[in-house]
């Protein structure tokens, strides 16, 4: 879904401090709506937009005072949304 590899998953949650997925028996991580939302900000930050771990991190956690987290939430969702509109769109019946 987010097109990350797993070790790169436990990499991040060691690197940035709001992504903790839940963790049930056998340590199995659940990744829940609001981890996958950061992990596609963190994916789109690092990797289209070429910052660097700490320049994500402080992006995520919001360290400008404009409301910018939000704006980047807001972002990664619409982008979610669109993307999830591309699949139905694709999986639709064609007449």
């Amino acid at each position: 879904m987010c097109v990350v590899k797993p070790h790169v998953l436990r990499y991040w949650e060691q690197e940035f401090p709001n992504l903790k997925p839940a963790k049930r028996r056998g340590n199995r991580r659940y990744y829940q709506r609001g981890d996958v939302i950061v992990v596609r900000q963190i994916r789109g930050l690092l990797y289209d937009q070429g910052y660097t771990i700490d320049g994500a991190r402080r992006k995520i956690l919001g360290t400008n005072k404009n409301g910018g987290s939000k704006k980047l939430m807001r972002e990664a969702i619409r982008s979610a949304i669109n993307e999830l509109e591309h699949i139905v769109k694709l999986l639709e019946p064609k007449k």
